[in-house]
């Protein structure tokens, strides 16, 4: 079936039987095939070696396919990583490494050894590092893209599958990305599928996620950690009020991120020296540093989705134990953080080793971690009575049984102080720059519950006795607070959690590039959408290391549309999935003109990039995306990871260069020039997010 008009984009849903609100998805990730050896290995490798190295690779791929092909359900699919991992090490060497040290080259041959040895394990019912204590490699396979992850577990010699138990997320620190970076993450972890060392007197499983290498698990880095969380909690009897997350360097910052952003999800937290800010971090007095001088407003208002001092207040729900350095040349990073938790009115706690650089000092770690143990055995409370949440998007929304569904304007504080009764009735004393708010059980559960918002008693519709029902929804309007339908009503078209941006945040959930095959309007747009597809493929694999996930437009299914964030490259001519959509964009797009947030072009040298919620039937809380990958590129993520904030927002204006089918990865330039860039409003309308 080929998609080639309007009319035949939308009706793709019903040609093959599908109703748009019925789609049918797999519940699985989607797995592409198992690759074999690249065409060219890297120097360093014997002739000899290339030719068993290529049949060994081979042979692992047929194994992975034949066991790709039964899987069935969540666990099996985490089995076929575990294997799937070393394959994934030795290609990613083979693959990206342009010249293979001898060390590389025998961890190569170990890694096809060692996903072999799995592989005919599966093969005939058999899994036996299922029950190893100790070092211990995983891995599952991504639901971004489809790629495998690996993640690193320390089992205790008294892990009891029939008694949950403590874990611990470590996060490892900086580690310049390279082809053999997944071979070398893992040589700790592995040392065979029985015996080996003695595991360690502990109280706690630890995990040590990958993160896609070197991004201070931003992105899909932090969608791994996530989900490296999860496949750890089915494959294993986890207490899920009693994990912990901690880290030194990147990881400290990837710690601060992710714990104060998701306060709910940690029983407590504790970064050892980690940044916290881009600014005044880019400033360290390090060699090779990339100082962040002044930003466009746009970027600086986005610098809010990323810098943990912004969250601060956060630390009064979830407890972080801080530790640093006395000469840490990072120091000052947890000087910013005190002094942020005391604007709050809160006390960091921050354990100094003097006289330590930028380095683990045993004592006062041992000191850190026996506080951490002292909230693991407390562990979470899933219902406190008082919160206090910040955030400044709807990414991060979420804080136990309150969630933010609205926001008046992004990347501004936005900020909830709520107290709850016994009875669980709820009073909001604080709410700031929130228009749309969810109160989740176990909060006003009776039929005569209260709520009360600034002191003013909102009117609540009675729901009859029985276990806890929907969380009740509470929405502003002209200045009054009412409860939302009972169910419901349909989401609004606006930016909602999920739905809000920016460009980049679409490549942290299931996406799908999509590339334009038919007839474009303008010849050089369609090269310059190609150069763009063959940038963000390679940046991709390199540096987020997986597979890009793409299709010819005539491929797209309905369940690609129901499950994926689709990323559109070419015009309305060349993709007939931008061709349907357009009538529904904040954006006009002829032959001639480009009209996009007041901002008129020419269409011959000019295109859009751009994201808003997909409108298309079927896609209902998935994103669109026109013409773009990160707006980041291969200069910031070769530089350093504080360098991967958002250039574009929620569109940019692209002038495009000439010869643009010439550009190759690797090209000193590519061919084109950002005239415009911004935010659409919460509507996702083209009326601008009005400048600070």
């Amino acid at each position: 079936m080929r998609v080639r008009s309007t009319l035949a984009a939308l009706a793709v849903l019903s040609a093959l039987g599908l109703a748009a609100d019925d789609p049918s998805p797999s519940a699985l990730p989607s797995v592409p095939p198992f690759g074999g050896a690249p065409q060219v290995l890297p120097s360093g490798v014997p002739p000899g070696d290339g030719v068993g190295l290529v049949r060994d690779l081979q042979g692992l791929s047929d194994r992975l396919e034949r066991l790709r092909a039964g899987v069935k359900g969540p666990t099996q699919l985490d089995l076929l990583a575990d294997a799937a991992v070393f394959h994934k090490a030795a290609l990613w060497a083979l693959r990206f490494e342009t010249n293979l040290a001898s060390t590389d080259l025998a961890q190569v041959k170990k890694a096809l050894q060692r996903g072999t040895e799995r592989a005919d394990a599966l093969l005939t019912g058999r899994s036996p590092w299922q029950a190893k204590r100790g070092p211990l490699l995983r891995g599952f396979i991504s639901s971004v893209d489809g790629s495998t992850q690996p993640y690193g577990l320390i089992l205790p010699a008294g892990y009891n599958p029939s008694r949950p138990t403590r874990l611990d997320v470590v996060l490892h620190g900086s580690s310049k990305p390279a082809g053999v970076s997944e071979l070398r993450f893992g040589r700790p972890f592995d040392e065979g599928d029985s015996g080996g060392g003695t595991p360690p007197d502990a109280e706690f499983i630890e995990l040590h996620p990958l993160g896609r290498v070197e991004n201070c698990y931003r992105w899909a880095g932090e969608t791994d950690v996530l989900e490296a969380i999860e496949a750890a909690c089915r494959n294993y009897a986890i207490d899920r009020s009693r994990i912990l997350l901690r880290g030194m360097s990147m990881g400290a910052s990837g710690t601060w991120h992710l714990g104060l952003k998701h306060p709910d999800r940690f029983a407590a937290i504790g970064p050892y020296c980690g940044y916290v800010d881009t600014h005044r971090f880019s400033e360290t007095p390090v060699p090779g540093f990339v100082r962040v001088g002044p930003l466009p407003w746009q970027q600086e208002r986005m610098l809010h989705m990323l810098d943990s001092v912004d969250y601060a207040a956060n630390a009064g729900v979830v407890p972080a134990i801080g530790a640093i350095g006395g000469k840490d040349v990072f120091f000052q990073a947890h000087v910013i953080m005190g002094e942020a938790m005391a604007r709050e009115g809160l006390s960091m706690v921050n354990l100094i080793s003097p006289g330590t650089g930028h380095t683990i000092d045993p004592v006062t770690h041992g000191e850190q971690l026996r506080r951490l143990g002292q909230y693991a055995r407390q562990g979470l409370d899933p219902a406190p009575r008082h919160l206090r949440f910040v955030t400044w998007t709807l990414k991060y929304s979420r804080c136990h049984w309150l969630e933010l569904l609205g926001l008046e304007e992004h990347y501004r504080r936005a900020e909830l102080v709520a107290e709850a009764s016994e009875q669980g009735d709820v009073d909001l004393l604080a709410v700031t720059n929130i228009t749309r708010i969810a109160i989740h059980p176990p909060m006003l559960p009776l039929p005569s519950s209260h709520l009360r918002i600034r002191g003013q008693e909102v009117s609540l519709r009675r729901r009859p006795p029985g276990p806890p029902g929907p969380p009740r929804v509470i929405e502003l309007h002209r200045g009054r607070w009412t409860e939302a339908a009972d169910p419901p009503a349909p989401r609004p078209p606006g930016k909602r959690p999920g739905l809000q941006g920016p460009i980049d945040d679409a490549f942290t959930a299931p996406f799908l590039c999509v590339r334009g095959t038919g007839q474009p309007w303008n010849p050089a747009i369609q090269e310059w959408a190609d150069a763009t597809l063959r940038r963000f493929s390679q940046e991709w694999a390199r540096y987020m290391r997986g597979d890009l996930p793409v299709k010819d437009d005539h491929d797209v299914t309905p369940e690609d549309l129901h499950a994926r964030n689709l990323v559109l490259f070419g015009d309305p001519g060349s993709n007939p999935w931008i061709r349907a959509a357009l009538p529904k964009l904040p954006l006009t797009w002829t032959r001639n003109l480009i009209r996009l947030a007041g901002e008129e072009r020419p269409a011959r040298n000019h295109a859009p990039a751009l994201i808003c919620a997909n409108p298309l039937p079927g896609a209902d809380g998935k994103y669109l995306v026109i013409n773009s990958g990160h707006t980041f590129h291969e200069a910031e993520f070769a530089a350093f990871n504080y360098l991967l904030f958002p250039r574009l927002g929620d569109w940019g204006m692209m002038r495009v260069g000439g010869e643009a089918s010439k550009w190759q990865p690797g090209g000193v330039s590519f061919p084109e020039e950002v005239e415009e860039f911004g935010f659409f409003d919460e509507s996702w309308s083209t009326r601008r997010m009005p400048r600070p």
